[in-house]
């Protein structure tokens, strides 16, 4: 087989396991997603197993990501992203950037809080690796990092280890909406201010 061909499907195995685990999905949760069984996940996941169409397409559904980029094809000179949003519940997630690999940028939007605290469950905090940025752009954004709790409003941001239990959502009855960067290797994202 050629090299170049060998080296690509290799690089694939690696794609697939920071796709799912960028967005916090077991082998489990795939393989009822997509119906391939999770041995084939891990065997795809681990290299043992060649990918092919049949099985990269349910996976690039699934994750929401370009076949192309799974595949690591070159790059068309369109610099364009075609945002699809995401539905998770009642927030909308709008993917700002593309690939199965590196920094991933999305606008999120938010509902309202509930008018009565108690009409909502307490919120489940959430663990998982990686580096998580946000920087508010409408609203109050509540984010609650392990036993401490933030309000952030307009202009405001937080960068926080995702290893830390954490949870956001709206602080008002007006919703929110905010940009958010994730590093799923847990890079970190700097601002250095201009020089005047």
């Amino acid at each position: 087989m050629d090299e170049t061909l060998e080296n690509t499907l290799t690089a694939v195995a690696g794609r697939l396991r920071a796709a799912r685990t960028q967005r916090d999905l077991t082998l489990a949760d795939v393989a009822a997603q997509t119906g391939i069984s999770t041995s084939t996940l891990s065997r795809l996941e681990s290299g043992q197993r060649r990918p092919t169409l049949e099985l990269l397409l349910p996976l690039s559904r699934t994750y929401n990501v370009p076949l192309d980029d799974l595949v690591g094809a070159p790059a068309t000179g369109d610099p364009r992203v075609h945002i699809r949003p995401l539905r998770r519940g009642d927030r909308t997630i709008l993917p700002l950037s593309h690939g199965a690999s590196g920094l991933h940028a999305f606008k999120h939007v938010l509902p309202g809080a509930p008018a009565h605290p108690g009409a909502a469950a307490a919120p489940r905090l959430r663990v998982h690796p990686g580096h998580e940025w946000f920087y508010v752009l409408r609203g109050q954004l509540r984010l609650l990092l392990g036993d401490q709790e933030y309000i952030l409003g307009p202009g405001e941001a937080a960068e926080f280890d995702t290893r830390t239990p954490h949870w956001f959502g709206s602080a008002t009855a007006d919703g929110v909406e905010f940009l958010g960067i994730f590093g799923p290797s847990g890079q970190r994202m700097h601002i250095t201010p201009l020089e005047d």
